[in-house]
Order: structure tokens, then C-alpha cells, then sequence
């Protein structure tokens, strides 16, 4: 997860490392090679280029993007939490073991937590909200925004 504690000194990046992860978040599949070419690079330099921008924590994981559709995820949620003011922590670890919370973040505003919460339908979507997410320890309250349609940007 992106943002963690302990992960905040900014990498510099200059224009290469930017389109690099351009590429690379367009098609996480992209052959370095095909990253080199697209981004007028040698080989040799993308891949340390790539190997330099893992290490340093700045690619986190290469993964595929889903369609919760095709997939047999029908109902999908923003659910916003607010909890108890020091619960953030185990709450956070909590959160991640949950299958259904598919991104966690924590805002500012008039609730501390907002997820996306995907299931297979609606009955599924009550029983995370209801018997997982307002049982734990340290919610206080929850809200829900239903999705109607999904579009990803990237």
C-alpha cells in the first residue's frame, strides 16, 4: 500500500524515471525492452532505470487490473469509517485481512478512513459492512456510497 509510515522521503525523479513509470503503469506487463524502445533508452539503462525505482520503494508491485465484473464482483462500495482517535493502527491491519477492501485510505475530513469494498452482490456487500466493518474495535461510525459504474483512469 502506497503512503505507508516510515515510507515518506521523496525519491527524486527526473523526466526518464517519470515515463518510465508511465509506461509501466499503462502495461505492467511491458517487457523492459519494450520500455527502452517506447522511452528511446538502451536496454540496459531501463532496466537499471526499473531495478533502481524498485529498490527505492517507488514501484511497490507490478499487478493486473481486474474487471470486478467479469470477475463476479457485481456490488461495489465506498464505505467512509470514522473510529476512535488512536485506533488507526490495528485497525489499518485489520482492514488489510478483509478479502472484500480492495484500497484503504486515511483522510482528513468529516470521516478518518474511506475503502472500496467490492462483492459478489449486494447480500455479500451487508455482511462486510455489517458483521465485519461495524464490529471491529475503533469504528465509531460508517457510511456508504454504492457504484453505479466504475471507470479507471489509468
Amino acid at each position: 500500500m502506497a503512503g505507508r509510515e516510515g515510507d515518506s522521503a521523496e525519491v527524486p525523479l527526473d523526466d526518464v524515471d517519470r515515463r518510465i513509470i508511465s509506461e509501466l503503469t499503462r502495461d505492467g506487463r511491458m517487457s523492459v525492452t519494450q520500455v527502452a524502445e517506447n522511452v528511446h533508452i538502451s536496454r540496459a539503462h531501463a532496466y537499471t532505470r526499473i531495478a533502481r525505482l524498485t529498490g527505492e520503494g517507488v514501484l511497490t508491485k507490478f499487478t493486473a487490473l481486474v474487471d470486478p465484473i467479469k470477475a463476479g464482483l457485481k456490488s461495489s462500495a465506498y464505505v467512509t469509517l470514522k473510529v476512535s482517535q488512536h485506533s488507526w493502527r490495528e485497525l489499518r491491519e485489520e482492514l488489510r485481512s478483509i478479502p472484500e477492501v480492495h484500497h484503504i485510505a486515511l483522510v482528513g475530513g468529516d470521516f478518518d478512513v474511506i475503502l472500496l469494498v467490492r462483492a459478489i452482490d449486494n447480500i455479500d456487500l451487508r455482511r462486510v459492512i455489517f458483521d465485519q466493518l461495524q464490529s471491529m474495535p475503533g469504528v465509531l461510525d460508517t457510511q456508504t456510497f454504492l457504484v453505479f459504474e466504475d471507470v479507471d483512469t489509468r
